[in-house]
């Protein structure tokens, strides 16, 4: 008898129907906090803040978003948050990639040595103030390569990616090598086309750091306004919200009163409706990402 023609028990149907239930509550309690979000900054300020919206905005506005994209220094801090995140993304994959590789030879100059000193700055780090001393004294404060250079390799990522290289045939590296390839040709012609499940899963961590990384700029890079990223942007938001109020009031050649202003966009309004187009851009990555993930992290978790 076909196994697929016997009809389950009704003790399995509930079960079926009690785990389905289960996990679509699950993913629902996942999902809705960034829709209500969302939903919000569709909503007019003075109907969301009375009573909150549930599952679909109260007066559809888009005054929200038509008030933000006009106050001044959102592009700007767009435009250099998307410039860090594409040169940070690029710089620091390929470092990470090619010191990972070099790892695995066994012909490297002290290479047990230095990898272990790599593996050490994961649980040991001196601290702000002499990160702050060493970025001084090499000139990077308020540059935009402060955004770049102190992060441009990552541990972690430098592990993942030599665990992975290690399990590729090693009789593809040795054939290059005797038809005299070099390490840099090896590494360009055959170690990158082969890990790109991993390179792709780094690239995602390192570009969602960087997209949203703000505590740098407030430290490094502060006394540049020319410099500051969206997401600083985002966090002077989040505690000067009635400044922003201000902002949109003077925006208006002062034809708005303060209450009109208030009533038009509210503080909590300004905080969700930045947050989702902070958060848009990783939204818009991630699903052509996500097929490297599994294979990336699991082959390049193996070993260590």
């Amino acid at each position: 008898m076909n196994k697929n023609s016997i009809k389950p028990t009704m003790s399995r149907r509930v079960f079926q129907v009690f785990n389905y239930a289960l996990l679509i509550g699950i993913a629902l309690m996942c999902i809705y906090p960034f829709w209500y979000v969302v939903i919000y900054t569709f909503s007019r300020a003075e109907l969301a803040d009375v009573r909150a919206p549930i599952f679909l905005p109260r007066g559809f506005s888009l005054s929200n978003y038509k008030e933000i994209l006009t106050i001044k220094g959102f592009f700007p801090a767009l435009l250099v948050s998307t410039v860090r995140t594409l040169v940070g993304t690029v710089l620091s994959v390929l470092a990470c990639s090619f010191l990972g590789y070099l790892f695995t030879q066994e012909r490297l100059p002290a290479r047990k040595f230095l990898y272990r000193m790599l593996i050490v700055t994961m649980y040991i780090s001196g601290g702000m103030i002499a990160s702050y001393i060493v970025i001084k004294s090499y000139g990077l404060l308020n540059t935009f390569w402060v955004y770049i250079i102190p992060g441009l390799i990552s541990a972690y990522n430098v592990v993942l990616i030599k665990t992975y290289v290690e399990q590729l045939p090693a009789s593809l590296e040795e054939s290059a090598k005797l038809d005299g390839a070099g390490y840099l040709r090896v590494f360009v012609s055959i170690i990158l086309p082969l890990s790109k499940p991993i390179i792709a899963t780094v690239a995602v961590f390192v570009a969602v750091g960087h997209w949203n990384s703000w505590f740098d700029n407030h430290i490094y890079a502060r006394a540049n306004s020319d410099l500051m990223t969206l997401q600083y942007l985002l966090y002077n938001y989040l505690n000067e919200a009635q400044r922003i109020a201000d902002q949109i009031k003077n925006a208006t050649g002062g034809s708005m009163d303060m209450e009109q202003v208030i009533a038009s966009i509210s503080p909590k309004g300004i905080r969700m409706t930045i947050t989702v187009l902070a958060s848009l851009p990783i939204f818009a990555v991630y699903p052509f990402m996500q097929k490297y993930f599994v294979k990336g992290i699991m082959v390049g978790a193996v070993k260590g």
